[in-house]
């Protein structure tokens, strides 16, 4: 039995586990679904039906993507993304998972939470772009001077948060911030990870991923 992923191409969580598990060239079968008709093989092993969900050969399902991203990376590091503060790192995924995620879903479906407007969840969303924005200031990485586990973990989140409204973003007061993110989405690894696939409900095709 492959080692299997479930995948959806634009959710964050699925991008910081694909973006693991293509930078330790650990091979899986990638199984892309849509979140309006989910697998029933993909429920079986997750319930809770969200990806990504990495199931592993010996029958193991991992169904957090940090986990996922650990996972891989234990597998293989070539690129030296574990070898920071692994405290430090932590904590700013912590601060994003917990605190920013819920915000930055907010501010992209105000039309859903109407208590406020879409500016200010911008707005409170924008205390973590501040910090973020400080520490780029000193280092070009969130760690120093190489992309670790936390820059990459945390950049598909900045990624959409800025997608909300490009024009606003790219204005913004936040210069480190946009050159971490541009890098980033310019980046031959981020290409790699984004091309687009057939969902595998239609074609019954697993793609050799990365």
């Amino acid at each position: 039995m492959s080692t299997i992923l479930y995948s959806f191409r634009r959710c964050p969580y699925a991008m910081r586990a694909r973006l693991a598990i293509a930078v330790s060239q650990t091979p899986v079968k990638l199984r892309e679904i849509v979140l309006k008709h989910k697998p029933p093989e993909m429920l079986e092993i997750s319930p809770k039906g969200t990806v990504p969900v990495l199931q592993l050969a010996n029958g193991q399902v991992i169904e957090e993507s940090f986990e996922i991203m650990l996972w891989a990376l234990k597998q293989n590091d070539p690129k030296a993304w574990l070898s920071p503060n692994y405290q430090k790192m932590l904590d700013w995924v912590q601060r994003n998972d917990e605190q920013f995620k819920p915000l930055l879903d907010k501010y992209k479906y105000a039309v859903r939470f109407p208590e406020q407007s879409p500016e200010d969840y911008r707005q409170q969303g924008e205390a973590f772009l501040q910090a973020l924005e400080q520490q780029l200031s000193r280092n070009h990485y969130l760690m120093g001077e190489q992309q670790s586990l936390a820059d990459m973990a945390l950049l598909p989140f900045i990624r959409q948060f800025a997608s909300v409204d490009l024009r606003w973003f790219e204005q913004a007061p936040y210069p480190h911030l946009q050159a971490w993110l541009k890098q980033f989405i310019d980046s031959a690894l981020f290409r790699s990870i984004m091309q687009k696939h057939p969902t595998w409900l239609e074609s019954a095709s697993e793609i050799d991923f990365p």
